[in-house]
């Protein structure tokens, strides 16, 4: 049995969480809303200010399965209450993004300009033309756009040029040498 599906998730004061029949849980909170339809092999409740999880079935899908919305659940509700942020970084010469509404326009080296439009419910916040912010309450949501952004021109190992995540450590090779 799952550890973690057998802890409540508690519900913070200003959060709403409502639960359909349809295995659908919506939460509302101060940073906006979010909603996902979980599996039918997982019965959620909620009993006084706390959202609790059950497999439906003795099933090893069922018991994995609450364990995961359990996580998922107190993940939207961080998501309302904090939001989650993830900050990418441009190194190269001649690499910049530039905000224009609501699409960035990517300068990274190609023959043309990249742009991506940003979907509904991600702010994007960028500084000195090579530093992103991207801002959400969809843990996963934020997490996709970052993955995005960065496969346009993941960092390369040899001079170390490309978007990265803050923090991201990226392996350098060495060079060919003339013997």
């Amino acid at each position: 049995m799952s550890r973690i599906g057998k802890q409540p998730v508690p519900i913070p004061e200003k959060v709403k969480v409502d639960v359909k029949a349809d295995n659908t849980v919506f939460v509302e909170g101060p940073k906006g809303k979010v909603n996902k339809t979980f599996s039918p092999v997982v019965k959620i409740s909620i009993a006084d200010k706390k959202v609790t999880f059950a497999p439906t079935e003795e099933t090893r899908f069922s018991r994995a399965m609450y364990g995961t919305a359990r996580s998922v659940v107190a993940g939207m509700v961080k998501g309302v209450t904090e939001g989650y942020t993830k900050e990418l970084e441009i190194q190269g010469v001649g690499f910049k993004a530039n905000l224009k509404g609501k699409q960035i326009d990517l300068a990274l080296g190609y023959s043309h300009p990249i742009v991506f439009d940003i979907p509904d419910g991600i702010k994007v916040t960028i500084t000195d033309q090579t530093k992103l912010k991207i801002e959400g309450v969809d843990k996963q949501l934020v997490g996709a756009v970052t993955a995005e952004i960065r496969s346009y021109y993941p960092p390369e190992p040899y001079k170390g040029k490309g978007v990265r995540i803050v923090g991201e450590r990226v392996r350098r090779k060495e060079g060919k040498t003339v013997a």
